[in-house]
């Protein structure tokens, strides 16, 4: 089969996922380095890329925009080669549409008839399946440990076998964000970046109370300033936060930041206090060290940076929950999971990040 020499990725449509496909299209950089990249991405990630150095060329399509309007514009681009890295049926109907004569993904029902080379899932891919209520009743009936998963089954490692059909290595590395103007963390009064959104549901939330708490300490110890960071959803949290600690010693930049502006805020920071949620995932594709309460969710799957690095700058704080995780977007009984873990907790695993 001939080398590619103009290939289409077709991205994600969510921004912690657009993070951790960057090793695999790191891999295939180092597999075709004489390659042209393009990204096909929904516009709402495109200041994502604005700045940086992975693809040569960004191209977005809109909400509601046709899978057949999408195609026909990138005929004209003439891709030998396109890696679908979403499961979804349209995703795969864009690059039919486009007549890209190497169709490249994961195979699926109503999908695999649009590739020309559907693949088998990869070997280690755990599906997060919701609990159902009979489940976290038994569990906690039985004080079971909470469910923990291998390494390769970290996502990371879905994208990675994707890329591997085109020659690419499968050795993960960690997701970096290479920036064209690199920036540099602040070496006086510490920035603490506080995220306490989340846009998945409030399963996967750290109490405000918490975040307010573990920022007293914060600033009471180390003196931080705390950058409160979130998007039009996160608003009223981000405002109960700031009123409720010094305000010499907040900025507010709650749906204040363009994502391109979001990248460099959290690359200038020291450190970020996170949930599990996108934004996580590009401060530490950005070198800052996330500090990260687990609860509805696995750091096996969806963790920042390498998978099971010993070395890793960043701190999970784990859950002893026995219904956990359980991958609901609203927790049907007290939120266990996320209140046992507490703000000094929290405020110390901030201390040993810096």
């Amino acid at each position: 089969m001939s080398t590619p020499q103009n290939i289409l990725i077709r991205g994600v449509n969510w921004l912690g996922d657009a993070i951790m496909a960057l090793p695999a299209i790191d891999r295939l950089r180092e597999a075709h380095p004489k390659a042209r990249f393009t990204l096909l991405t929904h516009e709402k990630l495109a200041g994502l890329w604005d700045g940086t150095e992975h693809f040569d060329e960004v191209l977005t399509f809109a909400k509601g925009e046709s899978p057949f309007t999408i195609g026909q514009r990138l005929r004209e681009h003439r891709f030998d080669t396109a890696l679908i890295l979403p499961n979804s049926p349209r995703s795969a109907l864009e690059c039919w549409h486009a007549n890209i004569p190497r169709r490249i993904g994961y195979a699926s029902r109503w999908r695999k008839w649009f590739l020309t080379e559907p693949i088998a899932p990869h070997p280690h891919a755990v599906p997060m399946h919701k609990r159902l209520p009979l489940d976290i009743e038994y569990r906690i009936t039985n004080d079971l440990p909470p469910e923990k998963y291998p390494a390769r089954a970290h996502h990371i490692h879905q994208y990675l076998h994707l890329a591997k059909q085109l020659g690419a290595s499968e050795n993960p590395t960690a997701p970096t964000l290479r920036l064209k103007t690199p920036t540099t963390k602040n070496s006086g009064t510490p920035k603490i970046g506080l995220i306490a959104g989340a846009e998945y549901g409030p399963a996967k939330r750290w109490p405000t109370e918490h975040f307010i708490e573990a920022g007293k300490i914060l600033i009471e110890k180390h003196q931080a300033h705390l950058l409160i960071f979130g998007g039009k959803g996160d608003v009223e949290t981000a405002a109960e936060i700031a009123n409720a600690l010094p305000a010499e010693h907040i900025t507010n930049l709650a749906d204040k930041t363009s994502l391109t502006e979001l990248v460099t805020a959290l690359a200038e920071c020291n450190a970020v206090l996170t949930n599990d949620t996108g934004p996580m995932h590009v401060a530490a594709a950005v070198g800052t060290p996330v500090i990260v309460p687990f609860g509805s969710t696995s750091p096996e799957l969806t963790a920042p940076g390498l998978p099971d690095d010993d070395n890793s700058p960043h701190q999970f704080l784990r859950t002893t929950a026995p219904c956990a995780p359980c991958f609901l977007k609203k927790c049907p009984i007290d939120l266990r999971c996320l209140t046992t873990i507490t703000p000094a907790q929290a405020a110390a695993a901030v201390a040993r990040a810096m």
